[in-house]
């Protein structure tokens, strides 16, 4: 009861912020609306990559990281303004605060998941069993993107935090190969792109779309490593400022 009251006081927080929330799920869709209506006006692009079924996945992959600006602002704001202070004399855990940070932007994670999915349909997206697994695996992935957010409003100011989360932001879409071929740039960049887990997401996505489920395994399994690694480095910051 105590994690649902806060995941509660969450989801409102997050709601005053209407714009932001607007921004996080109507930018990707008219970033959607712009690419695949180039690769329809071109068709003799040699590259597949804004085919619907190929852009989709990114595209939610990119909408997850306004979940990290969402997040990381939400914490920095609560320990600005000693809200945490406070409510650290209720006998809630560091992990109790995670998961009641955790909820209400999972649900936003899936309104921007089913919001992405009906826009891909009008624009000719097949309906298949593939497509109801990647929903599965987007939300695996969310929960990276969640990490993000809350190991950044864990350890910055409220002021740090936004500008960090807004480089996050563009920092994940260059390096997840949603938007170009890694490989356009050079053999080096696309190695540093595939030791994060951006990139992962988004292969992931695309070959549980594709039908191509041997091909998600060890791109998943990036993404579980970061994130579990990336909430325990999280837990032990939050564990530090309760103690502090």
């Amino acid at each position: 009861m105590k994690i649902l009251a806060f995941t509660e006081r969450n989801y409102k927080e997050i709601l005053r912020d209407s714009l932001t929330v607007l921004l996080g799920i109507g930018l990707p869709i008219i970033i959607m609306w712009l690419f695949f209506t180039l690769q329809k006006n071109i068709p003799q692009m040699p590259s597949d990559l804004f085919r619907i079924e190929n852009l989709v996945p990114g595209v939610v992959v990119f909408s997850f990281s306004f979940i990290t600006l969402f997040s990381g602002v939400l914490i920095g704001k609560d320990k600005s303004s000693s809200f945490l202070m406070r409510i650290f004399a209720s006998p809630m855990t560091a992990k109790d605060y995670i998961v009641g940070y955790t909820l209400p932007l999972l649900f936003v994670a899936i309104l921007q998941t089913f919001i992405c999915y009906i826009t891909a349909f009008i624009f000719g997206l097949s309906i298949s069993i593939n497509l109801f697994v990647s929903i599965f695996v987007l939300l695996l992935i969310a929960f990276l993107y969640i990490g993000f957010g809350i190991l950044l409003g864990t350890y910055l100011t409220d002021k740090q935090v936004s500008g960090v989360s807004a480089l996050f932001v563009n920092f994940s879409a260059f390096l997840s190969g949603t938007w170009f071929e890694l490989d356009m740039i050079g053999d080096t960049f696309k190695t540093i792109a595939y030791l994060l887990p951006f990139s992962h997401a988004v292969d992931a996505t695309r070959a549980v779309l594709a039908g191509e489920y041997g091909n998600m395994i060890v791109p998943l399994l990036w993404v579980i490593g970061y994130t579990i690694l990336i909430f325990f480095i999280a837990i032990m910051g939050f564990k530090k400022i309760m103690r502090g």
